[in-house]
């Protein structure tokens, strides 16, 4: 069963979707990266956790895929955490007793770390795929400049994010998939950008809050996220499993380990259930 529908959320309306194994163990829900959208999910991760017998919610995030508002912006990274809120909320009332997961890939991966160290909850285990915790890369300096004083007087201005595409994936094909991806933008708004990357450093430093068995994973060559912060978030925490993937780009689950990787994935899961 596949089902997809509208989420009213304050001003917005979210694309959300659900599926679902005939015996329901526990239920995932996916948070995306930045610039993407969850149909990015339904040919590899989405099947494999569902074979693993959990029940998955996806949503395209405020500003991404088929939700409403400006592209590459949201009012303040507290409304990012008040929307995965509202959805965990819903797969709660809906799957009752079942255990929860979430799943965070880049930006997604953030945010579920994110709420896990600052928001009620009761959450089973985290799978975060190369968390956007620290950048690999250094914003041009005019562009961090003129960020930081729109982020005062124009936040919701967008600007390209500078994000190179032959960073996501070591498979050529992988590449032209997200560059002719319609729902795919490289647009960031200031109070998108500061919010988040101020939200990795500050997971980073308080991780060792974090009370939720987590796997971590992330490729060693990542271009766009440097996997060292994440290994700066396990050293400091006490329930975190780190796998890192040796050559890896920043998608692991559209590279060339992605098998790999979704195996290990796999047999976390199965292990927490």
């Amino acid at each position: 069963m596949h089902q997809q529908y509208k989420l009213p959320f304050k001003k917005y309306s979210i694309s959300i979707m659900f599926t679902q194994p005939k015996e329901i163990l526990g239920v995932v829900v996916v948070c995306h990266g930045f610039g993407e959208h969850y149909g990015r999910y339904v040919q590899d991760v989405i099947p494999q956790l569902e074979d693993l017998g959990l029940a998955v919610v996806a949503y395209d995030n405020i500003g991404h895929g088929q939700s409403s508002g400006k592209r590459g912006h949201c009012p303040n990274y507290s409304t990012l955490l008040d929307l995965l809120d509202v959805v965990i909320e819903r797969v709660e009332s809906r799957y009752l007793d079942k255990p929860l997961f979430l799943y965070g890939h880049s930006m997604g991966g953030n945010l579920v770390l994110n709420y896990a160290l600052r928001r009620t909850h009761h959450i089973r285990g985290i799978i975060a795929t190369s968390p956007y915790l620290r950048l690999a890369f250094s914003p041009q300096k005019w562009k961090m400049i003129l960020g930081k004083v729109m982020l005062k007087i124009y936040p919701s201005i967008t600007l390209s994010s500078g994000l190179d595409p032959m960073g996501i994936s070591r498979i050529p094909e992988e590449v032209e998939n997200y560059k002719n991806d319609p729902l795919v933008h490289d647009k960031v708004s200031p109070m998108f950008s500061f919010p988040v990357m101020e939200a990795g450093e500050w997971a980073i430093k308080n991780s060792n809050l974090l009370k939720v068995n987590t796997l971590l994973l992330h490729g060693t060559v990542d271009p766009i996220i440097d996997y060292k912060g994440t290994e700066a978030f396990h050293q400091n925490a006490s329930t975190t499993t780190l796998k890192l993937m040796v050559g890896g780009y920043h998608e692991l689950h559209k590279d060339i380990c992605r098998n790999e990787m979704l195996e290990y994935i796999n047999n976390w899961l199965a292990q927490q259930l």
